[in-house]
């Protein structure tokens, strides 16, 4: 497995990691590498907890070291707790922020936001490079995210996205059409305004990526950006007043809310 830039937050991979690194003790990396057959830079990035154990990496440290399946168990409890693996650096932090927000504004030019998203268009979104219960996971916590909006006191939310992401198809017609049918309803909510950039707007500002910004009742607003690997919460005061005026200049690009509610009838009504 490629390393990633920051370490795993599951402890099993903590775990496996503090262990290799006591049964090395004062062998170097160097030295178990050529013992076992691997790289330096993999032994360094598994201690560090930056990379996922195999298997056999496993199974070989246990016969060097004769530890009576000590690494074999960790890999097992790795793999039996993938799911937590899964969730990019982060975004815990993130979904821990979001739950005390009071208004949130999101924007996407690629996908429709998770926030918004149906079981069906959730599933086919995180499918890519995962296994059936890490899917099956990711998709019931990202619907339990969404009861933010429907709580006694839900949150106030201002999402922002492209056409092109509407266009997409994904998942094939009627999971697109149950997606749009979807934010038609939510777009109908009193504490959601959703808005569409037309596809022949041209160059606006948002096309140089997705974000969002949450606004708390006490305390200082964040912003949080998503890669492709990790997640960032920005909560420079600076900083995010630049997102602040970005998102005013993608929200004067859009259509008004009611013209992107007619938009999406149209797209649900067209062949």
């Amino acid at each position: 497995m490629v390393a990633q830039k920051d370490p795993y937050e599951s402890p099993a991979v903590r775990a496996f990691a503090g262990e290799l690194t006591a049964w090395r003790g004062a062998m170097s990396k160097v030295e178990l590498a050529e013992t076992l057959g691997y790289t330096p830079q993999l032994i360094g990035q598994i201690e560090a907890g930056k990379n996922i154990p195999s298997k056999q990496f496993a199974e070989d440290l246990d016969t060097y070291f004769k530890t009576n399946g000590v690494f074999v168990r960790l890999w097992k409890l790795i793999t039996e707790t993938r799911h937590l693996t899964a969730v990019p650096p982060g975004f815990p932090e993130f979904v821990e922020r979001e739950l005390v927000a009071t208004v949130m504004h999101v924007f996407d030019p690629i996908v429709v936001n998770g926030i918004l998203q149906t079981r069906e268009y959730a599933y086919e979104v995180l499918k890519a490079g995962r296994n059936p219960e890490e899917i099956e996971h990711l998709v019931t916590k990202r619907l339990e995210r969404q009861e933010i909006l429907v709580r006694p006191k839900p949150l106030r939310i201002v999402a922002v996205m492209d056409e092109m992401a509407l266009r997409r198809t994904i998942g094939g017609r009627e999971v697109m059409k149950g997606q749009i049918e979807h934010l038609i309803e939510r777009a109908r909510q009193p504490n959601v305004t959703l808005q569409i950039v037309a596809a022949d707007k041209g160059s606006y500002a948002g096309l140089p990526g997705a974000f969002t910004s949450m606004g708390f009742e006490s305390g200082p607003d964040l912003v949080y950006l998503e890669g492709h690997l990790d997640g960032e919460l920005i909560g420079n005061p600076a900083t995010v007043r630049e997102y602040g005026l970005r998102y005013d200049l993608i929200r004067g690009a859009a259509m008004s809310d009611d013209e992107s509610l007619k938009l999406l009838q149209s797209i649900l009504e067209s062949p």
